[in-house]
């Protein structure tokens, strides 16, 4: 068996477990679970010593996965899809009722993105959930892109490292946004995706 097939079904059995794993994402590593499994989510938040205020974000293998995260739809949503999935741009969108409060903020939305990174996707749609997608690091430390930088605590707190390559592709991690009214966007992190990119589709864009 391949490496990278026989790294796959053995990260697939840990989430299906209910585990945390570390896992190769487009911009960098992240630690994460099934996003529906409450328990896991909750170690996710032990493990990288992270703020509760913080809710964990979630991705997404393709589109079609969108509706298990919110039943929330606009124009501006769709325009955004067809432009920037897969890719690194985080929307924050009403949660769907039965998403775990890990995964929601205080408000009730919650962060996703499709991603384009083969591991990432095909975890996502193999298990036919989404993921817990937050970086691989202690709260307070740098966002890796190679195994090798990846935190050794870090790494035996959780089930299984995905340490194959296509290793995660580096620089800024994914851009957030949030939707104010029809054509205005909030940019609460720019990031791969540059708020003149988001400008040239036609959007009027806030800052926070």
């Amino acid at each position: 068996m391949h490496q990278v097939d026989h790294e796959f079904e053995k990260a697939c059995e840990a989430l299906r477990r209910g585990d945390v794993i570390i896992y190769p994402t487009e911009t960098l590593y992240a630690i994460g679970c099934d996003a529906f499994c409450a328990e896991a989510a909750a170690r996710v938040y032990a493990f990288k010593k992270r703020s509760h205020a913080k809710p964990l974000p979630v991705l997404i293998g393709d589109a079609s996965q969108l509706s298990q995260v919110t039943d929330w739809h606009s124009e501006d949503l769709e325009k955004l899809a067809r432009r920037f999935w897969p890719g690194p741009l985080s929307v924050i969108v009403p949660a769907r009722e039965g998403l775990p409060r890990e995964v929601q903020d205080a408000e009730g939305t919650t962060s996703v993105r499709v991603t384009p990174h083969p591991v990432a996707a095909r975890l996502s749609r193999e298990l036919g959930r989404p993921l817990v997608a937050t970086s691989a690091n202690l709260s307070g430390e740098p966002s890796v892109a190679r195994p090798d930088a990846l935190s050794e605590a870090l790494c035996q707190s959780v089930s299984y490292v995905f340490r194959s390559e296509p290793w995660p592709g580096g620089g800024e991690p994914s851009t957030v946004i949030a939707f104010a009214e029809p054509g205005v966007l909030v940019l609460h992190r720019e990031g791969a995706i540059s708020k003149a990119a988001l400008e040239a589709e036609g959007f009027v864009i806030q800052t926070v």
